[in-house]
């Protein structure tokens, strides 16, 4: 295809972008014309077959294809309301896939809805990142605030390290350091590093328990503090566990800290990429 005629077909792919509840669809409707085909009967095929292809890969078929209506022109002024569907760009994607690739609008299709299906799995990836290494951020000023606290109540930094290991065996129903070998996680490192987003939260979540109740119930002492944390831990445990949710049965996390350098590294590029189009 020439430069002039993928630089039109692009520009036509993103004209008929709409919102539909909050995602970003094509209709049906008007995507048929642009994929070469003349009648909406011919195009349908090519729609079951996606939605196949979707349900095999484990998606919601209902997540990607939305029945809708659409009135269309049937001459003379008169309208007629008819079936549509509303299609995610994973949507397109397979339908595209499922075309005649010979056509040069299916052609295009199948690459510009394969790159941008895979610029929001990248996006998507980079926000559970970002999510993951704020959840650690949060829970190291969660934890440094407790150790003040319980510092101001009789407990030292080594009795902070007992209660804080007592309280993720009532969490895990497991050792520090017999999780921390089962997560494939240097013993000089913390457990947090290597825990996925749910366990980091759930350890800041009781961590912010103990905090608070040491405070309202006037706890002193390691002992008294410890039993306190370890309640707390065993209920969150038991609200996981509640919803089917095991936390030692959780997969380890890539290293937070290769995570940080990793969106650090990106950001980097980006702006560098940013400057040099300025100029």
């Amino acid at each position: 295809m020439k430069t002039e005629e993928i630089k039109e077909l692009f520009k036509q792919f993103e004209s008929i972008v709409c919102d539909y509840n909050g995602v970003e669809c094509w209709s049906a409707r008007e995507l048929y014309k642009l994929l070469g085909y003349t009648q909406w009967r011919n195009f349908q095929p090519a729609i079951e077959k996606a939605k196949v292809a979707c349900e095999q890969a484990g998606m919601s078929i209902n997540d990607h294809f939305a029945d809708v209506r659409k009135m269309v022109s049937i001459g003379s002024g008169s309208e007629r309301d008819v079936d549509n569907l509303m299609l995610t760009r994973y949507a397109c994607y397979l339908v595209a896939q499922n075309g005649d690739s010979r056509k040069p609008e299916i052609s295009f299709a199948q690459n510009y809805f394969a790159v941008q299906t895979r610029r929001a799995e990248l996006i998507e990836q980079r926000l559970l990142d970002y999510e993951r290494v704020q959840a650690r951020a949060k829970l190291a000023e969660t934890e440094k605030i407790l150790s003040g606290i319980l510092y101001e109540r009789g407990v030292d930094s080594k009795g902070f390290a007992v209660i804080r290991s007592k309280g993720d065996k009532a969490l895990f129903h497991i050792d520090t350091k017999l999780l921390k070998r089962k997560l494939q996680a240097p013993d000089s490192r913390p457990l947090a590093d290597f825990l996925p987003t749910i366990s980091i939260k759930a350890k800041d979540l009781a961590a912010e328990m103990t905090s608070v109740n040491v405070q309202t119930k006037d706890l002193r002492g390691q002992q008294p503090i410890e039993q306190e944390h370890i309640d707390n831990n065993t209920a969150v445990r038991d609200m996981l566990v509640g919803r089917g949710i095991y936390p030692e049965q959780l997969p380890p996390a890539e290293d937070v800290k290769k995570v940080e350098r990793r969106l650090a590294k990106e950001d980097q590029k980006a702006k560098i990429e940013k400057k040099k189009k300025e100029d």
